[in-house]
């Protein structure tokens, strides 16, 4: 291929595992870090360069993508990296940070001369792997080209929210949407807890609705999970649905709303993960419906 680039995927977890080795089926030179280094070593069959640092990762790459847990996970691993980034390199930044977050990875962009791009992605472990996301994306139309082959090797579609990527417009708008996932999330288990509590066949309540306005794809798959068992290995993890449930309420408030639903949600999800569920699909908020012993 004519536009093959050198990326260093900075974290392979859930979603970076299946970014990196997209990268690498599309052509592209990967480098590959992840903080624990055992998540990152299956990649090498991939054909990606598993690196021992974020510097070593980041040397000679056009392009440098960070998908991390968190906004200060990312702004350290990138801080480990300086010494070997690229002036003018391109900053693929898509971990979900909130709208504060956003502006501190972007001044560390400025100050290291890279180019920045907030590109939180749309999409679950499924889509990752099979190269399907959304990619939801904002900055500077000069550069875009060196972005867009990655955008098309991880995801079916990108969605350019605007031209500087530092006010965090893609950051903005994935908040909303996790908004809605989350709700949809802790509405499923709520609907499986109750219909157990009172001796409801939780079938009868699909079938209630299906076909009408109120049934839902999501609803049904993530209620699968639950009555499956199957809420192994984790599409998004209770963990980071907690995360981005806190990021989301901190966003109202500074915006002078009060999202009551969020709030619950991220309760519900901390909860689940303190029973013992953090790492499993973030609908086993579901067991946050009953106490502890139950639980268990």
């Amino acid at each position: 291929m004519t536009d093959q680039l050198t990326v260093s995927v900075l974290g392979t977890g859930i979603m970076g595992a299946a970014m990196a080795r997209n990268l690498a089926r599309a052509g592209h030179s990967v480098r590959a870090w992840n903080r624990t280094r055992a998540k990152a070593e299956p990649l090498a069959a991939d054909g990606a360069h598993v690196a021992d640092s974020p510097a070593e990762a980041v040397e000679g790459a056009d392009v440098v993508l960070t998908i991390l847990h968190d906004g200060p996970a990312a702004l350290d691993v990138m801080r480990e990296a300086a010494p070997a980034l690229r002036p003018g390199a391109a900053w693929v930044q898509s971990t979900t940070v909130g709208i504060e977050g956003i502006g501190e990875l972007a001044a560390f962009a400025r100050e290291h001369g890279l180019v920045f791009y907030d590109a939180p992605v749309l999409g679950t472990r499924q889509p990752a792997e099979a190269g399907r996301l959304t990619v939801l994306a904002a900055g500077p139309v000069e550069g875009r080209g060196a972005v867009e082959p990655v955008f098309d090797a991880v995801g079916v579609r990108t969605l350019w929210t605007g031209e500087v990527g530092a006010q965090g417009s893609a950051t903005r708008l994935k908040l909303v949407a996790n908004s809605w996932v989350i709700a949809a999330t802790a509405a499923t288990g709520e609907v499986l807890a109750l219909a157990q509590a009172l001796g409801v066949d939780p079938h009868d309540f699909f079938d209630l609705i299906a076909d009408g306005p109120l049934d839902m794809g999501y609803l049904r798959a993530k209620a699968e999970l639950v009555l499956g068992d199957r809420l192994t290995p984790a599409q998004f993890a209770v963990a980071t649905a907690a995360k981005d449930a806190r990021l989301i309420v901190e966003a109202g408030q500074s915006n002078g709303v009060r999202l009551d639903v969020a709030a619950a949600s991220a309760e519900r999800m901390e909860r689940a993960a303190a029973q013992g569920h953090a790492d499993e699909d973030m609908v086993a908020a579901y067991f946050a419906s009953f106490d502890e012993k139950r639980a268990d």
